[in-house]
Formats: structure tokens, C-alpha cells, sequence
């Protein structure tokens, strides 16, 4: 169980109170989910009702487990999915106790009367930072304060950055929340500097500096984007990127905020401009990959962002590369990425050559290889003449001719070697000193930035040379990693000679089954591969190979970089070499690991936790989020290593050491020195203290929101809606208020919370025809841009319009585009669903004939547009620019028409079932419409006879066919029993 410290109690004070509703912020890293808890814990009773909103699959898990550490099991937090039934929740509601719940359900559930709203005890959001007027929180919020005047709603954030962009961002969350008190807890604040600065962990702060070619690529790559993000604003003076520089490009979310610049004009900037983006996203993350990847894959990866630069998805060459690989910065990169790997030396010809003339330096060599034994003694390092000698002795079979291996290593790994041998030599020093109530472990627990690092840390360690010199103890991994690194340029080069899509370097794991994995395959398949091989082969040999090829214009010019030309020939060495070992010495080559690899990658963590003792437990972990308070904790270690700097990490240590008193903490601070990886933990601290004392002045001086009451607005739309029906010029409010109904799974869009908003009574209902029914005559089919796309290329659209056009006078089609983006079909070019539509395949273009992706784009989906309304003369197709201006086109349609009957809509084609969408899993039934035999026709028929899916599952085929048929009933049960297997 977590402890509490003083200024989580100092908080809890504050804010306790159900008769108060705030927003808490809070900096990241000092145990707000302890806060949560600990509220819901007193909140808990059956006589409450409280609401968890807006967590997470994994918060509610930990959130769920936690309060069973703290007592509250009976029943606990209970959590309401789509997969819980009406019926399931309605029950659940009236227990009262604990429940966690997501946005739409619960916005569903409050306009169907389904959840007792009035007795609601309180609210409690998550993530606070996320809510805007078009979220579903601040929907929730409206439909709560309706009818619950005196409920709680208390809502937590710890994003203090996100609650910092447009004008009053912190007054515009309150007004959503409709909440009047803000509490802001930064770590400067005087209670918790107090609380934590009480006891402080052993901090060892060690500076690695990098290598030579890792400080000149890093160098490099900082020009790069310099020299980008230059280009960018001055291609687009129109636009305000004065506020971007290249402290902040070190961060995921500046990607975002250059989007989010651009998004208006999308449509209107350049190819050009379009690619530099692009290229700030790359260049951040090659800087990553320079410090976290092992130079092998980082030079694989620079080798395909080489391939696919020059060359395009359809293998014609690139009309816009990016202009930085043309820069002598790009050619840097390049070149040190090569020499951290391998270098190669040019093969002698088999041919005789003319013997050269011999020179006698037998004197000078023998008084130089003196001088070097007498430096190496003194320095301890081996000497030339023994290292070359050991070299010949243990030179691989599988390197080809020429390739001399260098394997950097990355620094980092031999200071992780060298920390875990002081923290042994440590915990051996304090056994004596520390008895069986000595609080903590010896167990060191190793904190990485991410899953790949945590891997390759593993690799290291499992595979490590303790006695090896500095700087190759990784030698085994590396050589393991060069082996298929040779392994898949070969590949490629056989892939490319067959006109085949290149495939990405595997990772260690898979190497049995990429590689060597030939046990479960006939010898006839094998000798087909050889012969595919030595065709292949035979090809490069009758077009010259790789080496005749026309260098590249980059490869001419004077800023050339290592070209693709180059990649080519080197694959193709390459493959020659290894097809002239044969395919089974190159495949014994990587299957020699496979019993290392299934020892070190296939043990589950889990099983074997335990079985160990906890001093010879070395835990890699990836940074999370407040579960790593958690496993804090449980493991109680003595030692922690930061393999890579995080803020709120160390905020966390600081919690645990004052929650374990007694407990020593030495933390180990690793950081290379003078890099991106500083200056981003350094960039990411001065940004969250700039945006907390941003945020108090705001609270210092924000105009307080007053709250309108909604009922004078309710008043407003009764009046609007006059009857005219009614001779003689008098005209009589309608006591109706206007509504439009809403199909259920419209509400994952925040269209219904501005209809609601705008005065409109919305009700859910499940809607087979149409996704708004504003008047008896008006449907309404709405498609976002993504939706329209896919729509267009699976039929689904089609199917739509015909529903709609039979069973309505006026069908619809709302194409609706998203707020702050362009007003314009260039976008769709954007849109990944369009480019892999596989229904229609793509017809054979001319060689000149290149149109841009955009227009083309476009110019498809107007096509598709112009033959819809050929084919369904009566759907008109609205067009809008966001939701806000599709909620008054819908007030404008509905202006003196008569309200829809929800009764009718719903069985609008549903006719065999009078009663359908009462009290149905939409869910289920979406996943029953699924299955092969069953059609929208007969889909009510199912569902009249089984009661659920795994019923209709656990029917016979005799049972399946007495209520399908014959033949959709054995087409549907194969399938569930058997797949799409033949």
C-alpha cells in the first residue's frame, strides 16, 4: 500500500469536501493516482454513487487493484465496458459504490435516463488537459449539471504543458467543467519542496561523453534540422514560425505544432514544404536512434531512408527528395554511420598481378613494432603485432572478402558494465551491516526510455565479456547483429534482382524463423530456393552487376552522399558472397543463436519471478506512468540505475525515499554529455516550470465564468418551433421541443454535444438506416473525410445511399471536414486508408504520365462523388467545413418542420423486429452482421433466435442451418469453427 506524504494529506484536505468541486494539477511524477485512490476510497459506500470518467484500460486496472490493497474489495471499482449490457448496468447503477466508466457510454446512458442522474454523489475526471468545447467530458458535464445541481466534480491533471496553448487555455477547461476553483501544485511549491527535500536518495550524476563519430553525426544532425527548419520559414513568410527553434524540436509534440500551424493551409503549401515537415520528424528521430539504437541498425535504418528517398512506392524515381540528404552535414551521417560499423577494403583481382618492387624496411618495422610493445606494456592494452595475429587466427568464415568489422559500442553499455560491477562490490561491502529487517532489496532495477533499449540492454548483459578490454565486451551481440545485418542486405539484393518489395531488418528475435529456421521444410522447397537463388544470380551477372550501374545525380554532384548506387553494389557483393557459400552455410550462420536467443527472449518474466534470489536480480524496465510508483514499491531497491535522463522518474525516487524511511537510495544518473539527450531533459524541465508560473498568473488574474442555466435555452428552441399548420395567420408554440435522434455510434464524434449544445433534445437510439434523423422526411448520413475514403473503396456508401433513398424523401450525405484543417479534397491525399485500397487495382500508367498524389487524390474522389448522385438522383450531399457549422445547418433544416418520431425511425429497415434497438449490444450486433451468411435482411431473425453470440457458436451446423439455410448456415458455421482455412 502506498504511503502518504505530507503534502498528499495537505492535498486531500483541501479537496475532499464533497460539497466542493476544483481542479487539481498537479506536476508529473508525485503519486497522483495515490491522491485518486485515496479519495475514492473515502468516497466509498453503497450509498454513493461515484463516477470514474475518462481513465484508461490500464488505469482502471491499477486503479482496481490498488483499492483492493487498500480494503475496498466489496465490491470495489467496478468497470462498465461496452461489452456490459443495458440491463448489466442499469443494475449496477442502483448498487451505487465505485464505477469506472467511459465518455460515450455514460453520455449515452444519461440521455436515455438509463443511469439515475439526480442521484449522482460525484464525477471524478482524469486527464483534465484533454477537455475542450468539443469533447465528450464537457457534454457529460452539461447533462450532469442539468439535473444535478449539488453533485461533486472533481478533476485532475498532471500535463501542465498541454494547458498552455491559445488564449486562457486554463479558463476555457474551467468553463467546460463549469468549475470555479483551481488548485495548482508545482514541485517549487513550499509543502512539497518540504515533504521531499526532508530525506534525499544518493543522486550519482555520471556525464558519458560520446565517440568521436557519435559526436560528429549528432553535430551533423543538429545542422540538419537547423538548416530545415530555416527552409521551412522561408518558405512560408505568411505564416508566424517565429516561436519554433531547435530547443524544442528535441520533443515528439513539435511535429504536432508544425502540423497544427500548417493544417489551415494545407492545401496551399508546396511539395516543398510538405517534405521539410516530413523531414523534421525524421531528423528527430535519427537523433534518438543515434543514442538508443546499436550502430548496425542505425546504419541499416539511414540505408533505408537512402532507398526510400530516391525511389518511390511505385519504383519510379522520387520528384521531391529531401533537401538535406543533398547537404556535406547528410554526407557526414552517412559516412561515420558506415565507419562505426565496417569498413571496406578493396578486394585483390585473382588475375596476376605485377609484383611490386620490394622495399627492405625489416629495421624500421621492427624498431616501430618495439616501440608499440613497450607503449602497450605500459599502457596495459595489447599490442599491434599480438592483435593482428589473434586477428588472422579468429577471423569469421561468414565476413566477406574485404569487410574488416569495427562494432562500435555505444558508450553507454560499458558504464552499465562497470556500475553493476561497484553496485556488487557495494552490496557485498553493506551484508555484514544489514539484518532481515533491513527495509529494501538488493535488486537493481534498471530504467530505460523504451521496449527496443530494454532489449538491447538485456542482449548486453546476457551476452557480456566481464574480462574483455573496454569497448568490445559486447563484442559477442555485435557480431551476432553484423551476421544478420549481412544476412538482409543479401536479402534485399535478391528481393530487388526478383522484383519484390524490400523487407526491414528483423529484430535478434526473429532470426530462427527469418533465417535459419529450414527444420520444418522439404528438401524440394530448399533446392527450389537454391535454384531461385542462382537464377537471380545469373541475372546480375548477364546485366552486368551492380558495379556497371549509372551512378545517381547525387553521387556526381559535389555534395554527394552515399547513394543508393553505392547500397546496391555493396548488396550485391554481398549476396554473391553468401550465395557462393551456399544457402545452408548462410543459414547455419544465423541459426548458430537460435538456443541463445530462445534462453534470453523466450523466458517470460513472470514465471520466474521469485524463483530468484533478489540479489542476483537485475530488472530492465521502460519507463511508464504511475505504475512505476507501484513497482517502486514491490521491489524496494537499494540500487536504481536512469540509463536515460526523465524527469518525473526522478520525482518518483524522491517520493519513495520518503516513503521508506530507513531505506538508503542510491540512484545512478546516466547522461551523455553535451547531447540532444541533455538538452531535452533540460528543455522539458524549464518547460514545465514556464508553464506552471504561466498558469498561476492566469489564475491571478482569469475572469471567473458564470455559468448559464440551460433552461431559458430550452425555452428558446420551444418557441422556435412554431406549428404552421394552423389557418388563418395565428400562430401557437408547440408544446414539442425540437430533437433529432442519433444512431449510438455517432457518439465517438462530438457533433451530438454541439446539437445539444445548440438546443436540440438529442436521442440515442440504434439506427439501421441513416446516422440523423432530423425530420420524419430528413436523413442524414455524416462522413468525415477518412470515412468517406474507406467508405468509398470497401461499397459501404453505396449501400447507404440505397437504404436512405428507399426508405426517406430526403436523403442525405454530410461530408463534414475537421475544424482547424483545410476546407479542401487536396487533403485526402493525406489519408492512409486511400492509398491501400486494394478493391480496384490502380491501372498501368505511361512512363511521363505523373500526376501528384494530391490532385489525383482529389480528383478520384470527385469521380466517385459525380457517379453517386448519377446513381441516386434524389441524395443531396452537404458540405461542411467542422461540427459546429454542421450543428447550424442542422437548426437551419429543421426550422419549422415537424420532429421525427423515434418509434418509426427505429424500425425503418428493421420491419421483421418491431421492437429492434431496444435493449441490443450494438456491439454484438455489429460483430454478428460480420459473419458470412448473415445479412442485414436476416440479421433480426438471428437475433430473435439466439440470444447471443457465443450461442450461435455453440449451435450445431444442423442448428445453424435450421435458421439461416442450408447454405448460409454452413458457410457460417465454417467459419466459426473452422476460419477462412480450405
Amino acid at each position: 500500500m502506498s504511503v502518504l506524504l505530507p503534502f498528499h494529506k495537505s492535498i486531500l484536505d483541501n479537496i475532499h469536501d464533497p460539497a466542493t468541486s476544483e481542479l487539481v494539477l498537479l506536476a508529473r511524477g508525485l503519486g497522483l493516482r495515490r491522491i485518486v485512490c485515496k479519495l475514492l476510497q473515502i468516497y466509498d459506500s453503497p450509498n454513493n454513487l461515484v463516477l470514474l470518467v475518462n481513465a484508461t484500460q490500464e488505469e482502471e486496472a491499477a486503479i482496481g487493484e490498488e483499492l483492493g490493497i487498500m480494503g475496498c474489495r466489496n465490491p470495489g471499482l467496478r468497470i462498465v465496458g461496452f461489452e456490459t449490457g443495458r440491463k448489466d448496468r442499469q443494475d449496477l447503477y442502483k448498487k451505487g459504490g465505485l464505477v469506472s466508466i467511459t465518455s460515450q457510454i455514460f453520455t449515452v446512458d444519461m440521455l436515455t435516463s438509463d443511469i439515475p442522474t439526480h442521484l449522482i454523489t460525484g464525477i471524478l475526471v482524469l486527464h483534465a488537459e484533454r477537455v475542450t468545447p468539443t469533447s465528450a467530458e464537457a457534454f457529460i458535464v452539461r447533462l450532469y449539471r442539468e439535473k444535478n445541481k449539488n453533485g461533486f466534480l472533481k478533476a485532475f491533471s498532471d500535463q501542465p504543458e498541454h494547458i498552455t496553448s491559445g488564449m486562457s487555455p486554463l479558463r476555457t477547461i474551467l468553463k467546460e467543467l463549469q468549475l470555479r476553483t483551481v488548485h495548482i501544485y508545482p514541485r517549487f511549491h513550499a509543502e512539497i519542496k518540504e515533504s521531499l527535500d526532508r530525506k534525499t536518495p544518493d543522486i550519482v550524476e555520471l556525464h558519458q561523453e560520446m565517440t568521436e563519430a557519435m559526436s560528429e553525426i549528432h553535430h551533423a544532425i543538429v545542422q540538419c534540422m537547423t538548416t530545415t527548419l530555416s527552409e521551412l520559414k522561408r518558405a512560408n513568410t505568411q505564416l508566424d514560425l517565429d516561436d519554433l527553434a531547435i530547443d524544442n524540436a528535441y520533443f515528439r509534440s513539435f511535429d504536432m505544432v508544425v502540423r497544427r500551424m500548417l493544417d489551415p493551409v494545407w492545401h496551399k503549401v508546396g511539395p516543398r514544404t510538405k517534405q521539410l515537415v516530413s523531414d523534421l520528424a525524421t531528423l528527430r528521430r535519427l537523433l534518438t536512434y543515434l543514442l538508443t539504437y546499436d550502430p548496425l541498425a542505425f546504419h541499416a535504418y539511414l540505408e533505408t531512408l537512402i532507398a526510400a528517398n530516391t525511389t518511390s512506392e511505385s519504383g519510379a524515381a522520387r520528384q521531391h527528395q529531401s533537401p538535406w540528404m543533398l547537404t556535406d552535414a547528410a554526407h557526414t551521417i552517412f559516412t561515420y554511420a558506415k565507419r562505426r560499423c565496417y569498413v571496406m577494403n578493396p578486394v585483390p583481382r585473382t588475375a596476376k598481378q605485377p609484383q611490386p618492387q620490394v622495399i627492405d624496411v625489416d629495421d624500421e618495422e621492427a624498431g616501430w613494432a618495439a616501440l608499440d610493445e613497450v607503449e602497450a606494456e605500459a599502457t596495459g592494452r595489447p599490442s599491434a603485432r599480438s592483435s593482428k595475429g589473434k586477428e588472422k587466427e579468429t577471423r569469421k568464415k561468414w565476413l566477406p572478402e574485404g569487410m574488416e568489422p569495427v562494432l562500435e559500442e555505444l558508450p553507454k553499455w560499458h558504464l552499465l558494465a562497470d556500475i553493476l560491477h561497484e553496485i556488487e562490490e557495494e552490496t557485498i561491502r553493506l551484508e555484514p551491516l544489514l539484518t532481515s529487517h533491513s527495509p529494501g532489496t538488493n535488486t537493481v532495477l534498471i530504467m530505460v526510455s523504451s521496449l527496443h533499449t530494454c532489449t538491447l540492454i538485456k542482449d548486453f548483459l546476457s551476452t557480456m565479456d566481464a574480462d574483455a578490454p573496454r569497448g568490445s565486451q559486447g563484442r559477442r551481440m555485435m557480431e551476432d547483429k553484423l551476421r544478420l545485418y549481412l544476412w538482409w542486405k543479401g536479402k534485399l539484393s535478391e528481393r530487388r534482382a526478383g522484383g519484390k518489395a524490400p523487407i526491414a531488418l528483423p529484430q535478434g528475435q526473429d532470426r530462427s524463423r527469418q533465417g535459419g529456421g529450414n527444420d520444418g521444410v522439404s528438401e524440394a522447397l530448399r533446392r527450389k530456393d537454391r535454384e531461385r537463388q542462382e537464377r537471380a544470380m545469373n541475372r546480375r551477372r548477364v546485366r552486368g552487376g551492380a558495379p556497371a550501374a549509372a551512378p545517381s545525380t547525387r553521387d556526381s554532384g559535389s555534395k554527394g552522399t552515399l547513394g543508393e548506387g553505392e547500397i546496391k553494389k555493396e548488396a550485391d557483393d554481398i549476396a554473391d558472397f553468401l550465395s557462393s557459400q551456399g544457402v545452408d552455410v548462410a543459414s547455419q550462420a544465423l541459426a548458430q543463436d537460435t538456443e541463445f536467443l530462445a534462453r534470453v527472449d523466450g523466458d517470460d518474466f513472470d514465471a520466474h519471478y521469485g524463483l530468484l534470489a533478489r540479489a542476483q536480480t537485475v530488472l530492465v524496465r521502460a519507463y511508464s506512468d504511475d505504475t512505476d510508483d507501484q513497482v517502486l514499491q514491490e521491489l524496494k531497491p537499494r540500487f536504481i540505475v536512469m540509463y536515460e535522463p526523465n524527469l518525473e522518474f526522478i520525482r518518483r525516487i524522491e517520493v519513495y525515499r520518503n516513503s521508506n524511511p530507513g531505506l538508503g537510495v542510491r540512484v545512478y544518473f546516466m547522461m551523455y554529455k553535451l547531447s540532444c539527450e541533455e538538452g531535452k531533459y533540460l528543455t522539458g524541465l524549464r518547460r514545465e516550470k514556464e508553464s506552471f508560473e504561466r498558469l498561476i498568473k492566469e489564475r491571478g488574474s482569469m475572469l471567473m465564468p458564470i455559468h448559464e442555466d440551460r433552461t431559458t435555452a430550452v425555452g428558446d428552441a420551444l418557441i422556435k418551433t412554431i406549428s404552421t399548420r394552423i389557418a388563418g395567420g395565428r400562430k401557437e408554440v408547440s408544446t414539442e421541443p425540437a430533437r433529432v435522434i442519433v444512431d449510438m455510434r455517432e457518439f465517438r464524434s462530438s457533433l451530438p454535444s454541439l446539437l445539444h449544445a445548440s438546443g436540440l433534445l438529442v436521442l440515442p437510439l440504434t439506427l439501421t438506416v441513416g446516422d440523423y434523423i432530423l425530420t420524419p422526411d430528413i436523413c442524414v448520413e455524416r462522413k468525415s473525410i477518412p470515412d468517406l475514403v474507406s467508405s468509398f473503396n470497401s461499397g459501404r456508401l453505396y449501400t447507404q445511399c440505397e437504404l436512405m433513398s428507399a426508405h426517406y424523401k430526403q436523403p442525405i450525405l454530410l461530408i463534414e471536414f475537421e475544424e482547424h484543417k483545410s476546407f479542401s479534397l487536396e487533403a485526402v491525399a493525406d489519408v492512409k486508408s486511400y492509398a491501400k485500397s486494394s478493391k480496384y487495382p490502380s491501372k498501368a500508367k505511361k512512363p511521363g504520365d505523373t500526376p501528384s498524389a494530391a490532385s489525383s487524390a482529389a480528383q478520384s474522389i470527385q469521380s466517385k462523388l459525380v457517379l453517386l448522385t448519377l446513381t441516386f438522383p434524389r441524395v443531396r450531399i452537404l458540405w461542411s467545413s467542422s461540427p459546429y457549422a454542421t450543428a447550424e445547418i442542422f437548426n437551419d433544416l429543421k426550422a419549422h418542420a415537424a420532429q421525427p418520431d423515434p418509434a418509426k425511425a427505429v424500425l425503418v429497415g428493421a420491419e421483421e423486429d418491431p421492437d429492434a434497438g431496444a435493449g441490443v449490444n450494438a456491439a454484438a450486433e455489429e460483430l454478428l452482421r460480420a459473419l458470412p451468411g448473415i445479412t442485414a435482411k436476416n440479421v433480426k431473425h438471428v437475433m430473435s433466435r439466439v440470444r447471443s453470440v457465443r450461442e450461435l457458436c455453440e449451435l450445431s451446423l444442423a442448428e445453424v442451418q435450421d435458421i439461416l439455410g442450408v447454405e448460409p448456415g454452413k458457410a457460417c458455421w465454417e467459419f466459426i469453427h473452422h476460419g477462412e482455412r480450405k
